[in-house]
Protein backbone atom coordinates (compact mmCIF):
# COMPACT_ATOMS: atom_id res chain seq x y z
CA UNK A 1 0.00 0.00 0.00
CA UNK A 2 1.31 3.44 -0.91
CA UNK A 3 2.18 5.81 1.91
CA UNK A 4 1.32 9.51 2.07
CA UNK A 5 3.12 12.62 3.22
CA UNK A 6 0.54 15.39 3.62
CA UNK A 7 2.27 18.75 3.22
CA UNK A 8 0.65 21.93 4.53
CA UNK A 9 2.37 25.34 4.35
CA UNK A 10 1.34 27.82 7.02
CA UNK A 11 2.23 31.38 7.93
CA UNK A 12 4.17 31.86 11.19
CA UNK A 13 1.71 31.35 14.02
CA UNK A 14 -1.11 30.62 11.60
CA UNK A 15 -4.12 28.42 12.31
CA UNK A 16 -4.25 25.08 10.45
CA UNK A 17 -7.91 24.15 10.11
CA UNK A 18 -6.97 21.27 7.81
CA UNK A 19 -5.43 19.21 10.63
CA UNK A 20 -8.51 18.67 12.78
CA UNK A 21 -10.43 17.70 9.65
CA UNK A 22 -7.72 15.22 8.63
CA UNK A 23 -8.00 13.60 12.05
CA UNK A 24 -11.61 12.74 11.19
CA UNK A 25 -11.10 11.43 7.65
CA UNK A 26 -7.78 9.54 7.78
CA UNK A 27 -8.08 5.77 8.14
CA UNK A 28 -5.88 3.58 10.28
CA UNK A 29 -4.90 1.32 7.36
CA UNK A 30 -3.25 4.14 5.38
CA UNK A 31 0.37 4.84 6.35
CA UNK A 32 0.73 8.61 6.53
CA UNK A 33 2.47 11.57 8.07
CA UNK A 34 1.66 15.28 8.13
CA UNK A 35 4.33 17.91 7.63
CA UNK A 36 3.62 21.51 8.59
CA UNK A 37 5.92 23.93 6.79
CA UNK A 38 5.88 27.20 8.71
CA UNK A 39 7.32 30.29 7.06
CA UNK A 40 6.72 33.15 4.62
CA UNK A 41 7.96 31.59 1.36
CA UNK A 42 5.33 29.01 0.30
CA UNK A 43 7.22 27.45 -2.62
CA UNK A 44 10.33 26.97 -0.49
CA UNK A 45 8.21 25.68 2.40
CA UNK A 46 6.69 22.98 0.21
CA UNK A 47 10.07 22.00 -1.24
CA UNK A 48 11.70 21.64 2.17
CA UNK A 49 8.79 19.59 3.46
CA UNK A 50 9.01 17.31 0.41
CA UNK A 51 12.71 16.74 1.10
CA UNK A 52 11.91 15.76 4.69
CA UNK A 53 8.99 13.53 3.69
CA UNK A 54 9.00 9.72 3.90
CA UNK A 55 5.85 8.97 1.89
CA UNK A 56 5.52 7.60 -1.64
CA UNK A 57 2.95 10.30 -2.43
CA UNK A 58 3.19 13.97 -1.53
CA UNK A 59 -0.31 15.31 -0.95
CA UNK A 60 -0.24 19.12 -0.98
CA UNK A 61 -2.99 20.97 0.87
CA UNK A 62 -3.49 24.54 2.06
CA UNK A 63 -3.95 25.23 5.76
CA UNK A 64 -7.72 25.63 5.26
CA UNK A 65 -8.30 22.69 2.85
CA UNK A 66 -11.03 20.40 4.22
CA UNK A 67 -10.41 17.00 2.64
CA UNK A 68 -13.23 14.78 1.41
CA UNK A 69 -13.13 11.37 3.20
CA UNK A 70 -12.57 9.41 -0.03
CA UNK A 71 -9.61 11.39 -1.34
CA UNK A 72 -6.84 9.08 -0.10
CA UNK A 73 -8.55 5.99 -1.54
CA UNK A 74 -9.13 7.76 -4.86
CA UNK A 75 -5.55 8.94 -5.02
CA UNK A 76 -4.20 5.47 -4.16
CA UNK A 77 -6.26 3.91 -6.96
CA UNK A 78 -5.13 6.47 -9.55
CA UNK A 79 -1.49 6.11 -8.54
CA UNK A 80 -1.57 2.36 -9.20
CA UNK A 81 -0.54 3.29 -12.74
CA UNK A 82 3.21 4.00 -12.46
CA UNK A 83 3.04 6.50 -15.31
CA UNK A 84 0.63 8.71 -13.36
CA UNK A 85 2.80 11.32 -11.66
CA UNK A 86 0.10 13.60 -10.27
CA UNK A 87 -3.61 13.60 -9.53
CA UNK A 88 -5.81 16.33 -8.15
CA UNK A 89 -9.33 17.59 -7.97
CA UNK A 90 -11.36 20.74 -7.38
CA UNK A 91 -11.50 23.15 -4.48
CA UNK A 92 -15.19 23.73 -3.81
CA UNK A 93 -16.75 26.68 -2.00
CA UNK A 94 -18.53 25.42 1.18
CA UNK A 95 -22.18 26.25 1.71
CA UNK A 96 -21.26 27.89 5.02
CA UNK A 97 -19.46 30.74 3.23
CA UNK A 98 -21.05 34.21 3.19
CA UNK A 99 -23.07 35.47 0.22
CA UNK A 100 -20.05 37.47 -0.96
CA UNK A 101 -17.76 34.43 -0.78
CA UNK A 102 -20.40 32.42 -2.65
CA UNK A 103 -20.36 35.12 -5.32
CA UNK A 104 -16.58 34.87 -5.71
CA UNK A 105 -16.81 31.08 -5.80
CA UNK A 106 -19.48 31.22 -8.51
CA UNK A 107 -17.34 33.57 -10.60
CA UNK A 108 -14.33 31.25 -10.36
CA UNK A 109 -16.43 28.15 -11.10
CA UNK A 110 -18.05 29.74 -14.15
CA UNK A 111 -16.80 28.93 -17.65
CA UNK A 112 -17.40 32.56 -18.61
CA UNK A 113 -15.38 33.69 -15.62
CA UNK A 114 -12.32 31.48 -15.91
CA UNK A 115 -12.68 29.15 -18.91
CA UNK A 116 -11.27 25.64 -18.43
CA UNK A 117 -9.72 26.84 -15.14
CA UNK A 118 -13.27 26.77 -13.76
CA UNK A 119 -12.81 23.02 -13.24
CA UNK A 120 -10.49 23.84 -10.35
CA UNK A 121 -13.53 25.15 -8.50
CA UNK A 122 -16.34 22.74 -9.47
CA UNK A 123 -16.82 18.97 -9.64
CA UNK A 124 -17.39 18.51 -13.37
CA UNK A 125 -17.09 15.52 -15.70
CA UNK A 126 -15.22 12.25 -15.26
CA UNK A 127 -11.64 11.38 -14.37
CA UNK A 128 -9.44 12.50 -17.24
CA UNK A 129 -5.91 13.19 -18.35
CA UNK A 130 -5.35 16.91 -18.03
CA UNK A 131 -2.89 19.82 -17.85
CA UNK A 132 -1.99 22.38 -15.20
CA UNK A 133 -5.08 24.43 -16.07
CA UNK A 134 -7.47 22.09 -14.22
CA UNK A 135 -5.31 21.39 -11.15
CA UNK A 136 -4.83 23.48 -8.02
CA UNK A 137 -2.12 23.19 -5.38
CA UNK A 138 -4.47 23.24 -2.38
CA UNK A 139 -5.56 19.72 -3.46
CA UNK A 140 -2.78 18.07 -5.46
CA UNK A 141 -0.99 14.73 -4.99
CA UNK A 142 2.39 14.15 -6.66
CA UNK A 143 4.54 11.04 -6.74
CA UNK A 144 7.51 11.88 -4.52
CA UNK A 145 10.10 10.19 -6.74
CA UNK A 146 9.00 12.36 -9.68
CA UNK A 147 8.89 15.51 -7.57
CA UNK A 148 12.45 14.99 -6.33
CA UNK A 149 13.78 13.91 -9.76
CA UNK A 150 12.41 17.05 -11.43
CA UNK A 151 13.75 19.38 -8.74
CA UNK A 152 10.47 20.33 -7.08
CA UNK A 153 8.80 23.72 -7.37
CA UNK A 154 10.56 26.72 -8.86
CA UNK A 155 11.11 28.97 -5.85
CA UNK A 156 10.99 32.08 -8.00
CA UNK A 157 7.26 31.53 -8.48
CA UNK A 158 4.34 32.09 -6.12
CA UNK A 159 1.64 31.58 -7.20
CA UNK A 160 1.87 29.38 -10.34
CA UNK A 161 4.66 27.21 -8.96
CA UNK A 162 2.51 24.10 -9.50
CA UNK A 163 1.66 25.16 -13.06
CA UNK A 164 5.29 25.46 -14.06
CA UNK A 165 6.13 22.15 -12.31
CA UNK A 166 3.26 20.29 -13.98
CA UNK A 167 4.44 21.55 -17.38
CA UNK A 168 7.78 19.86 -16.66
CA UNK A 169 6.02 16.68 -15.52
CA UNK A 170 4.00 16.43 -18.72
CA UNK A 171 6.95 17.27 -20.97
CA UNK A 172 8.87 14.44 -19.24
CA UNK A 173 6.29 11.96 -20.51
CA UNK A 174 4.25 11.41 -17.35
CA UNK A 175 0.47 11.47 -17.08
CA UNK A 176 -1.42 14.01 -14.96
CA UNK A 177 -5.02 13.33 -13.93
CA UNK A 178 -7.99 15.40 -12.80
CA UNK A 179 -10.56 13.48 -10.74
CA UNK A 180 -13.60 15.63 -9.87
CA UNK A 181 -14.56 13.25 -7.05
CA UNK A 182 -11.28 14.00 -5.26
CA UNK A 183 -12.31 17.36 -3.85
CA UNK A 184 -11.66 19.60 -0.90
CA UNK A 185 -13.81 22.36 0.58
CA UNK A 186 -12.05 25.69 0.86
CA UNK A 187 -13.51 29.09 1.67
CA UNK A 188 -13.20 31.99 -0.74
CA UNK A 189 -11.74 35.39 0.14
CA UNK A 190 -13.81 37.25 2.71
CA UNK A 191 -13.66 40.77 1.22
CA UNK A 192 -13.72 42.37 -2.21
CA UNK A 193 -10.26 43.81 -1.58
CA UNK A 194 -8.84 40.35 -0.84
CA UNK A 195 -10.49 38.94 -3.98
CA UNK A 196 -8.95 41.72 -6.09
CA UNK A 197 -5.51 40.93 -4.65
CA UNK A 198 -6.08 37.26 -5.45
CA UNK A 199 -6.97 37.96 -9.09
CA UNK A 200 -4.00 40.29 -9.48
CA UNK A 201 -1.66 37.66 -7.99
CA UNK A 202 -2.98 34.99 -10.36
CA UNK A 203 -2.33 37.25 -13.33
CA UNK A 204 1.11 38.26 -12.06
CA UNK A 205 2.04 34.62 -11.48
CA UNK A 206 1.02 33.67 -15.01
CA UNK A 207 3.10 36.52 -16.41
CA UNK A 208 6.16 35.52 -14.38
CA UNK A 209 5.69 31.88 -15.37
CA UNK A 210 5.68 32.96 -19.02
CA UNK A 211 8.99 34.78 -18.57
CA UNK A 212 10.60 31.77 -16.85
CA UNK A 213 9.36 29.07 -19.23
CA UNK A 214 9.15 31.11 -22.46
CA UNK A 215 5.89 29.30 -23.16
CA UNK A 216 2.34 30.59 -23.14
CA UNK A 217 -1.21 29.84 -24.22
CA UNK A 218 -3.41 32.33 -26.02
CA UNK A 219 -6.29 31.66 -23.61
CA UNK A 220 -4.17 32.84 -20.65
CA UNK A 221 -3.67 36.19 -22.37
CA UNK A 222 -7.35 36.89 -23.04
CA UNK A 223 -7.70 39.13 -19.92
CA UNK A 224 -4.73 41.20 -21.11
CA UNK A 225 -6.28 41.56 -24.57
CA UNK A 226 -9.52 42.64 -22.85
CA UNK A 227 -7.69 45.36 -20.90
CA UNK A 228 -6.06 46.60 -24.13
CA UNK A 229 -9.44 46.66 -25.85
CA UNK A 230 -11.03 48.69 -23.03
CA UNK A 231 -8.24 51.25 -23.33
CA UNK A 232 -8.86 51.59 -27.08
CA UNK A 233 -12.66 51.95 -26.84
CA UNK A 234 -12.71 55.60 -25.59
CA UNK A 235 -10.19 56.55 -28.28
CA UNK A 236 -12.43 55.24 -31.04
CA UNK A 237 -15.86 55.90 -29.57
CA UNK A 238 -17.06 57.42 -32.84
CA UNK A 239 -16.63 54.04 -34.50
CA UNK A 240 -19.81 52.20 -33.54
CA UNK A 241 -18.46 48.82 -34.61
CA UNK A 242 -15.71 49.14 -32.01
CA UNK A 243 -18.40 48.88 -29.34
CA UNK A 244 -19.76 45.60 -30.70
CA UNK A 245 -17.32 43.32 -28.79
CA UNK A 246 -18.12 45.15 -25.54
CA UNK A 247 -21.86 44.72 -26.09
CA UNK A 248 -21.35 41.00 -26.82
CA UNK A 249 -19.19 40.66 -23.69
CA UNK A 250 -21.81 42.33 -21.45
CA UNK A 251 -24.59 40.20 -22.92
CA UNK A 252 -22.54 37.04 -22.28
CA UNK A 253 -21.81 38.21 -18.72
CA UNK A 254 -25.52 38.83 -18.12
CA UNK A 255 -26.45 35.43 -19.57
CA UNK A 256 -23.87 33.69 -17.37
CA UNK A 257 -25.11 35.59 -14.30
CA UNK A 258 -28.69 34.50 -14.97
CA UNK A 259 -27.59 30.88 -15.39
CA UNK A 260 -25.84 31.00 -12.02
CA UNK A 261 -28.97 32.59 -10.50
CA UNK A 262 -31.19 29.75 -11.72
CA UNK A 263 -28.70 27.11 -10.62
CA UNK A 264 -28.01 28.52 -7.16
CA UNK A 265 -31.24 30.31 -6.37
CA UNK A 266 -29.23 33.23 -4.96
CA UNK A 267 -30.43 36.65 -6.13
CA UNK A 268 -26.97 38.08 -5.43
CA UNK A 269 -25.75 36.07 -8.45
CA UNK A 270 -26.84 39.00 -10.63
CA UNK A 271 -23.91 40.94 -9.13
CA UNK A 272 -21.67 38.71 -11.24
CA UNK A 273 -22.39 41.21 -14.00
CA UNK A 274 -20.02 43.48 -12.07
CA UNK A 275 -17.68 40.80 -10.70
CA UNK A 276 -16.85 39.29 -14.10
CA UNK A 277 -15.38 42.45 -15.69
CA UNK A 278 -13.63 43.33 -12.42
CA UNK A 279 -11.86 39.97 -12.19
CA UNK A 280 -10.95 39.98 -15.89
CA UNK A 281 -9.50 43.48 -15.79
CA UNK A 282 -7.56 42.92 -12.56
CA UNK A 283 -6.20 39.59 -13.84
CA UNK A 284 -5.14 41.26 -17.08
CA UNK A 285 -3.38 44.08 -15.22
CA UNK A 286 -1.63 41.51 -13.03
CA UNK A 287 -0.50 39.61 -16.11
CA UNK A 288 0.90 42.82 -17.60
CA UNK A 289 2.72 43.56 -14.34
CA UNK A 290 4.25 40.10 -14.29
CA UNK A 291 5.42 40.37 -17.89
CA UNK A 292 6.96 43.83 -17.53
CA UNK A 293 8.78 43.56 -14.19
CA UNK A 294 11.32 40.95 -15.23
CA UNK A 295 12.07 37.44 -14.01
CA UNK A 296 11.50 37.25 -10.24
CA UNK A 297 14.20 36.30 -7.78
CA UNK A 298 13.81 33.21 -5.57
CA UNK A 299 11.96 33.92 -2.33
CA UNK A 300 13.43 32.30 0.77
CA UNK A 301 12.86 32.35 4.52
CA UNK A 302 15.83 31.57 6.76
CA UNK A 303 13.49 30.95 9.71
CA UNK A 304 11.47 28.31 7.86
CA UNK A 305 10.48 25.43 10.18
CA UNK A 306 9.25 21.95 9.33
CA UNK A 307 7.20 20.11 11.95
CA UNK A 308 6.37 16.46 11.35
CA UNK A 309 3.25 15.19 13.04
CA UNK A 310 3.59 11.48 13.70
CA UNK A 311 0.18 10.93 15.21
CA UNK A 312 -3.19 12.60 14.80
CA UNK A 313 -6.17 12.33 17.06
CA UNK A 314 -7.19 13.94 20.33
CA UNK A 315 -3.54 14.61 21.16
CA UNK A 316 -1.28 15.86 18.34
CA UNK A 317 2.29 14.73 18.78
CA UNK A 318 4.74 16.93 16.89
CA UNK A 319 8.47 16.86 16.55
CA UNK A 320 11.09 18.51 14.38
CA UNK A 321 11.53 16.98 10.93
CA UNK A 322 12.87 13.54 11.83
CA UNK A 323 11.30 10.12 12.16
CA UNK A 324 9.25 7.95 9.84
CA UNK A 325 5.71 7.28 8.83
CA UNK A 326 3.00 6.25 11.18
CA UNK A 327 1.70 2.85 10.09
Amino acid sequence: MVSFSIIIPVKPGGHVAAINHLAMVMREDHPYEILLAEGSAPSQQRNRAAQAACGDILYFLDDDSLVSPGNIDICSARMNDPNVAAVGGPSITPESDSWLQQLFGAALASVFGTGVVSNRYRAYGETRETTDKELILCNLAIRRSVFIALGGFNERLYPNEENEFLERVISSGYTVLHDPSMFVYRSQRRTLRAFIRQMFAYGRGRGQQTLITSSYSISSFIPLFFVGYLILVPLGIKYVLLLAPLVIYLCAALFSSILVLFKSGRLCSLLLLCIYPLMHVVNGVGLLWGLTHGTPEPVSDSSLRITKITSIGDQLLAERSSGCLRS
